[in-house]
């Protein structure tokens, strides 16, 4: 289960990241945790780009709604998407895209 908090409009929760994976995905959940691989290498942010993409993607806001507030150079990220109080969706966002 997705450990999160929903504060003044904004959700924040947890990203684990998979650099230089085959494709960029929602693989599922990983230690209360979002688990998402990104073919991006973690050179000159490209990977923290392609993440912001892959979320704003999969939770329907524009990229400027997320931010990365911690962990910009570590696999480990907190993420917060202003304006957005879906917990209830990111939790479905990684069943969905668990493995089997």
């Amino acid at each position: 289960m997705i450990r999160f908090t929903e504060r003044a409009g904004d959700l924040l929760f947890e990203v684990r990241v998979v650099p230089r994976a085959a494709r960029s995905r929602i693989v599922g959940e990983q230690a209360g945790a979002l688990r998402v691989q990104l073919a991006a290498p973690p050179v000159d942010g490209a990977a923290n780009e392609e993440l912001v993409r892959v979320l704003a993607e999969a939770l329907g806001v524009s990229p400027s709604a997320i931010e990365i507030v911690r962990g910009e150079k570590s696999r480990v990220k907190q993420i917060r998407v202003r304006g957005f109080d879906g917990g209830e969706k990111l939790q479905r966002l990684a069943a969905s895209n668990a493995r089997r």
